[in-house]
């Protein structure tokens, strides 16, 4: 594990120790009936675990967000490639996906519930075509982002179309393409525990639901942290993917680093 790794994940930690620490300080001498000391929630969440059946709750929801957010890449991307290439195309889409950028796709759940019931293959159709979006959006402004030079040395090489697709085009559109991701997450999951609660035997959202009306507050804050909890090692997951892959974004050019290594002091080495 290299210095820069240790100090990546330093700086993403940090925070959300401090708060885990607030939180049990806070919360120790409790009484409160509603805000129970967060050793209490912790107990709670591994009684769940053991005995509650938690863990296929949580196999049910992984198993949703992760199924739709992997057809909304697909999907996403792949129109968004279409799109963002023509300029006649994007402009006679534009107002469909304005329309679709000013809606709530959680109005849809109770549509999505009623048509088509509750089982995990409604969940999983709302969470790719909500998440979808996202990712269209942002596909789509990347490919159109293009430096013209660059699409001009493209023509005139005439590069085949799918090297142009590998090379040129993904890219290109590749941060924010990551972008959309990102946002795409979050939507997944707002989706997941919405459709959950709505309508749902199984789930995370059930669960917290189920115990919320149960007057079970432990378990009620303990599905609600582990949701939390889910949510950003998704993310965190998600960024050192884009570290990855995107390496060579966040490299400077090597006339900044020339720069840089002309300002160093004689004596001293230039990392």
């Amino acid at each position: 594990m290299t210095t820069s790794t240790v100090r990546a994940a330093a700086l993403q930690l940090w925070l959300p120790v401090l708060v885990v620490a607030a939180l049990f300080v806070a919360t120790a001498n409790s009484g409160s009936y509603y805000f129970p000391p967060l050793t209490e929630v912790l107990a709670a969440l591994v009684d769940a675990f053991v005995g509650g059946g938690l863990l296929d709750d949580l196999l049910f929801s992984m198993r949703n967000v992760l199924v739709g957010l992997a057809i909304a890449i697909v999907v996403g991307v792949g129109l968004g490639v279409v799109i963002g290439e023509s300029d006649r195309l994007r402009v006679a889409c534009q107002p469909f996906l304005d329309l679709m950028r000013s809606t709530p796709m959680v109005a849809f759940v109770p549509v999505f519930i009623l048509t088509f019931g509750i089982g995990s293959a409604p969940k999983v159709l709302l969470i790719a075509i909500g998440a979808t979006w996202p990712i269209l959006w942002n596909t789509i402004a990347g490919v159109h982002g293009i430096s013209p030079a660059v699409r001009e040395s493209v023509r005139s090489y005439r590069i085949p179309a799918g090297l142009r697709l590998r090379k040129v085009l993904l890219p290109g559109a590749s941060p924010q393409i990551f972008a959309g991701i990102r946002i795409s997450l979050a939507v997944s999951l707002v989706l997941m525990i919405v459709s959950e609660i709505y309508g749902s035997p199984n789930g995370l959202g059930n669960f917290v639901l189920v115990a919320g009306n149960s007057f079970r507050v432990t378990d009620t804050w303990a599905g609600t942290i582990l949701i939390g909890v889910i949510g950003y090692l998704m993310t965190l997951v998600l960024i050192a993917v884009e570290h990855r892959v995107l390496g060579w974004a966040r490299q400077r050019p090597p006339r900044e680093r020339r720069a840089a290594g002309a300002r160093v002091p004689a004596g001293k080495v230039a990392a």
